[in-house]
C-alpha cells in the first residue's frame, strides 16, 4: 500500500484556495491509485512549535531522559513528524502565499524533517540528499501574479525556496501547481482556479 502525506497550512478554513487545490491533488491521486494510506496534518490548526536548542539537540542522540516532560514531548512530535515524512511515498502540501513567502508553520515542519543523517547527509563534495525516492506535489495559492516575466517575479519566494530546500534532501523534481492572481476579481480568480484544477486532472496516481 503506498502512504500519501497531505499538509495544509493555511491559517483560513472557509474559502482558501491552497485548501481546495491540496483536497483535490489527493482525491486525483486516490482515483488513479489501487491503494493509498493517508496521513493528514492542518500545520495552521495544529502547528509544529518553532525549532529550539532542545529539539535540534535531540536529532543526534536518542536518549531523552534528561530532559523534562514538556521537553519530551516536544522532541516526541518532533520525531513523529519526520517519521511521517520518511514513511511517505508521496507528500502534497497545500501551500498559502503570505509575505512573499512560505507560512511560518510549514517552516516549523520542514525544519523537523531537513536533518542531517535522516534526509541528508555531508561529505568532501558537499550534500547528500537521502530522501531522492519520494514525490512532493506543492499547491500554491498566490493573491497577486508572481510567475516568470511578472513585475513582481523577484519577489516570489515561496516556490523557489521549496524547490531549492527540498533538493537539500534529494528531491529535485517537485511538482508545483499554482492558482495566483486570486485578488484581481471574482473572473480572474475564477480563471485561476480554474487553471490549477485542470492541471491537477493531469496528475498522475501513485501506483498499486
Amino acid at each position: 500500500m503506498r502512504k500519501l502525506l497531505h499538509l495544509d497550512t493555511s491559517i483560513r478554513v472557509a474559502n482558501s484556495v491552497s485548501r481546495q487545490l491540496s483536497a483535490a491533488l489527493v482525491d486525483q491521486l486516490k482515483t488513479t491509485s489501487e491503494a493509498t494510506d493517508i496521513i493528514y496534518r492542518d500545520l495552521a490548526a495544529n502547528p509544529l512549535p518553532h525549532l529550539t536548542d532542545v529539539v535540534f539537540t535531540s536529532f543526534g542522540s536518542t536518549d531523552v531522559s534528561a530532559l523534562s516532560p514538556k521537553q519530551q514531548a516536544e522532541v516526541h512530535e518532533s520525531n513523529k513528524a519526520l517519521d511521517e515524512f520518511m514513511a511517505a511515498d508521496t507528500i502534497v502540501i497545500g501551500v498559502a502565499f503570505y509575505n512573499f513567502s512560505i507560512p511560518s508553520s510549514l517552516k516549523a515542519w520542514i525544519d523537523r524533517v531537513i536533518v542531517s543523517g535522516k534526509t541528508f547527509s555531508v561529505d568532501t563534495n558537499g550534500m547528500i540528499g537521502l530522501a531522492g525516492g519520494k514525490r512532493v506535489i506543492v499547491a500554491i495559492a498566490r493573491s497577486g501574479v508572481y510567475s516568470k516575466g511578472s513585475p513582481y517575479e523577484q519577489c516570489e519566494h515561496a516556490e523557489n525556496y521549496l524547490r531549492d530546500i527540498f533538493s537539500v534532501i534529494g528531491i529535485n523534481d517537485l511538482e508545483v501547481v499554482i492558482a495566483e492572481g486570486l485578488a484581481f476579481g471574482p473572473e480572474a480568480s475564477a480563471a485561476a482556479l480554474q487553471k490549477a484544477k485542470s492541471d491537477i486532472d493531469t496528475i498522475s496516481g501513485l501506483g498499486s
